[in-house]
């Protein structure tokens, strides 16, 4: 078990993120399903999509600055405690169905899910770093007490300086690892979730119906409110507590660090591309391959099962160069792409969907490793929630894009064309995001001297915490 599991905090986080995805999943598909019986129309499928996974993006961020602005005790569990009430508001509509409202609720749900799925990322790294915190001072004092005070003084200053500089220096790293272990950790929750959800949710549809399965997401999101009711994600603001300044902290922090900027751009590019298969994978598989409902199922679950082997070796490799991660990730679906395209039967594209969920595995939580070592903890919510809305917004551009390909091209064509797409960004991501770290954590950002006895621990003024979308490469 990493050292970071040894957490308790964080372990019950990740099992109300596992428990909230398979609900998710129950309720997306009852409401997909139940809106094409409804409606026999696919443009109301494709609305339904939009609403709950891409109009979001414009709301989160203010969201995200809302719920850390609130002093309120369990803030985070009352957005959980909003979520279930809406779901309900829908299992109960599903009786009297009305598109028009179903979709103005589904925005509602979808803009909540974001941000808690956002405001839960930061908690996670804040649980790593605390975990990480515990465990070093734990080591100090069993040091303390073996080492005699007689060879403790024969120290000399210069060197008492050279070993608290190189202390720092390792402690830092130490705290990016236990953040990027913990989004690991997270990731393989997600992405078993990813392989679960959709077999488990599908058969709970089709067994007792749109309704029940919307009653049983209910209850995922009041059982994410139990667990997690003791988190507070209030951050205290060194000036103003307003929502405006909050967002416009977050803002001045991207714009004054062109690293991260340059970043969330290349990002954004590459998100697009890998965001497009969905629409081409559906023609393609029962189409061009002619193998029907149970090939798509089946290239789907080795995606999914792809994803569970990337999340489980990014958590192996969390001393390799986050860079690396990141542009691996994307060109790994790049190529899964391109091994769709020419793929000959239903065997060799599922070995192409293996393939590209190992890419969607590593690229991800690559991604929020990288954005939080570039942010001060204080942001990290409200960076995490710009990631989300970014992700978001790619996800619509993809899915306009991967259609208008499919118009226009043959499902191999778009294919091949969305691949390449991806494997020239994944160099791009790769080179931005190395000259990104070079700078460090928080570029720009001014350091806080620890305190003498304080190991190096001291946290940057004002920067502690107080207290969902179940597609490709977002957790």
């Amino acid at each position: 078990m990493p050292p970071v599991l040894r957490s308790r905090k964080l372990r019950r986080i990740i099992l109300a993120y596992s428990v909230n995805r398979l609900g998710t999943w129950f309720g997306l598909l009852a409401l997909l399903i139940a809106t094409y019986d409804h409606t026999q129309s696919p443009l109301a499928v494709s609305a339904l999509m939009f609403a709950a996974l891409a109009l979001p993006a414009f709301a989160v961020p203010l969201l995200v600055a809302r719920v850390e602005a609130s002093r309120r005790r369990a803030a985070l569990a009352r957005l959980y405690v909003f979520e279930a009430l809406v779901t309900a508001a829908l299992a109960v509509l599903l009786a009297h169905y009305s598109l028009p409202v179903v979709l103005v609720l589904v925005a509602v749900d979808g803009t909540a899910a974001l941000a808690s799925t956002a405001l839960l990322r930061a908690e996670v790294a804040t649980a790593g770093r605390e975990e990480h915190r515990t465990a070093h001072l734990a080591a100090d004092d069993l040091r303390d007490a073996l080492v005699a005070p007689a060879e403790a003084a024969a120290l000399t200053a210069p060197a008492e300086a050279v070993a608290a500089a190189g202390e720092k220096g390792s402690v830092e790293e130490a705290r990016h690892r236990a953040e990027r272990e913990a989004n690991a950790a997270l990731n393989v929750a997600f992405s078993l979730t990813f392989v679960i959800g959709p077999a488990l949710g599908g058969a709970v549809v089709a067994g007792i119906g749109a309704s029940a399965a919307l009653w049983i997401d209910v209850g995922s999101f009041l059982a994410c409110a139990a667990l997690l009711v003791d988190l507070s994600p209030h951050v205290q603001e060194a000036g103003s507590d307003s929502i405006r300044s909050r967002l416009a902290a977050a803002w001045h922090h991207v714009a004054e660090v062109p690293g991260l900027r340059h970043l969330l751009g290349a990002q954004m590019v590459a998100m697009v591309f890998i965001e497009t298969g969905g629409p081409i994978e559906v023609p393609f598989v029962k189409s061009t391959l002619g193998a029907g409902d149970r090939g798509l199922g089946l290239v789907l679950a080795m995606w999914g099962a792809g994803a569970v082997l990337g999340s489980i070796g990014f958590a192996r490799l969390v001393t390799r160069p986050l860079q690396q991660l990141l542009a691996a990730g994307a060109l790994l679906i790049g190529v899964a792409y391109l091994g769709l395209a020419l793929s000959p039967t239903l065997a060799a594209a599922c070995v192409a969907g293996l393939v590209g969920g190992i890419g969607n595995g590593v690229q991800w939580p690559a991604l929020i490793s990288t954005v939080q070592r570039l942010t001060p903890e204080r942001l990290h919510g409200r960076l995490m929630g710009a990631v989300e809305a970014l992700g978001a917004i790619c996800l619509a551009l993809g899915l306009a894009l991967g259609g208008a390909l499919v118009t226009v091209s043959s499902t191999r064509t778009a294919f091949a064309i969305v691949g390449a797409g991806a494997l020239i960004s994944s160099v791009l991501l790769g080179r931005v995001a190395a000259r990104a770290l070079v700078v460090g954590r928080e570029p720009g950002e001014q350091q806080v001297e620890a305190p003498e006895g304080d190991n190096g621990l001291a946290e940057p003024e004002a920067a502690g915490h107080g207290g969902s979308r179940p597609f490709r490469t977002t957790s």
